[in-house]
C-alpha cells in the first residue's frame, strides 16, 4: 500500500491507496512542532483505526509546504516504516515541464494537483485549490505547467477581517443563501461566498482568455465544496485531486 500526505499550512490530508485505488483518507490540523514520533502516534493510530498496520504500507509520498514538518516526516518513516519518503520537489519525475521564469521555487502541491488534473481532466485546465492561499494554477494542452495566481484563502481573508475591524468578528463559513445581509453576521457570510466565487469566476475567466478562450477548471482543497455550487466558472470538484497526483508521481519514480 501508499501512503501519501499533503502538507498544507492549515490542514493535512492523508490517504491510504491499494494500487492506484484511494480506499481511505483522513484530514487534521496541521500542526508544524510535531515531532516524528508524535506522528508515528498519530498516523499509525488512524491507520490502525481501519484495521490495518503501519507494516502493510509498502511506500510514502508527500508533498509540503510547510518544511520543518518535512524533515519530521522522514524521520519518521525512516525509524518506524524503514524506507525514505518520496518527498515532491526540484529532482523528481513530475512528467510536466515547469515553464515558469524558476521553476523550483514553484510549490510541490502546485505541480501534484496539475499533475492529476492533466491526467483526469486533461488540458487546457486551471486547478483551483482552496487554502491558506487560494491557488490558480494553468496548465497548457500539451500537459505544461504555465505558471499560476495566488490570492489570500477564505478563512484567512476573514481572519484578517475580524482582527482589523472593531466591530465585526469571526463567522462560521457557511452559505447564508443570499448575498444580501439582513444582519452583520448574514452579511459577512454573503461578502465570503459570494465575494470568493466572484473572485475565482473572474479568474479562472481570464486564465481562459490567456490559454486560447478554453480550459477545464477544477477545484480542490478544504474550502472548495463552499464556493463551487457558487461558482459559474467551475466545472469539476475533486476534493481528492492531490492525494491522487501524490499516487500518480509516485508511480513514475518506482
Amino acid at each position: 500500500m501508499l501512503l501519501a500526505a499533503d502538507i498544507g499550512n492549515s490542514q493535512t490530508a492523508l490517504g491510504l491507496f491499494r494500487d492506484t485505488r484511494l480506499v481511505h483518507q483522513w484530514r487534521f490540523a496541521t500542526e508544524s512542532r510535531r515531532t516524528g514520533d508524535e506522528l508515528a502516534v498519530l498516523v499509525g493510530g488512524l491507520v490502525q483505526l481501519q484495521g490495518l498496520e503501519l507494516a502493510e504500507v509498502q511506500a510514502f509520498a508527500l508533498c509540503s509546504v510547510v518544511p520543518r514538518l518535512n524533515r519530521e516526516y522522514q524521520a519518521w518513516c525512516l525509524r518506524y516504516l524503514g524506507f525514505e519518503p518520496l518527498v515532491v520537489g526540484p529532482g523528481v519525475k513530475t512528467g510536466m515541464p515547469i515553464l515558469t521564469n524558476n521553476p523550483r521555487e514553484v510549490g510541490a502541491d502546485l505541480i501534484v494537483d496539475a499533475v492529476a488534473a492533466y491526467e483526469t481532466y486533461g488540458g487546457p485546465c486551471v486547478v483551483v485549490d482552496f487554502g491558506t492561499a487560494t491557488t490558480f494554477g494553468a496548465v497548457s494542452d500539451r500537459g505544461e505547467y504555465l505558471g499560476h495566481a495566488i490570492a489570500p484563502g477564505i478563512q484567512t481573508s476573514m481572519d484578517a477581517l475580524a482582527a482589523r475591524a472593531a466591530k465585526l468578528g469571526s463567522v462560521e463559513l457557511v452559505d447564508p443563501g443570499s448575498v444580501i445581509g439582513k444582519t452583520t453576521v448574514h452579511s459577512m457570510q454573503a461578502g465570503a461566498v459570494y465575494g470568493f466565487a466572484g473572485q475565482v469566476d473572474g479568474l479562472v475567466s481570464r486564465m481562459r482568455e490567456e490559454l486560447g478562450g478554453a480550459g477545464v477548471a477544477v477545484a480542490t482543497g478544504g474550502l472548495a465544496g463552499l464556493i463551487f455550487p457558487h461558482s459559474r466558472a467551475l466545472d469539476h470538484l475533486d476534493p481528492d485531486l492531490t492525494l491522487r497526483g501524490l499516487e500518480i508521481i509516485h508511480r513514475l519514480n518506482a
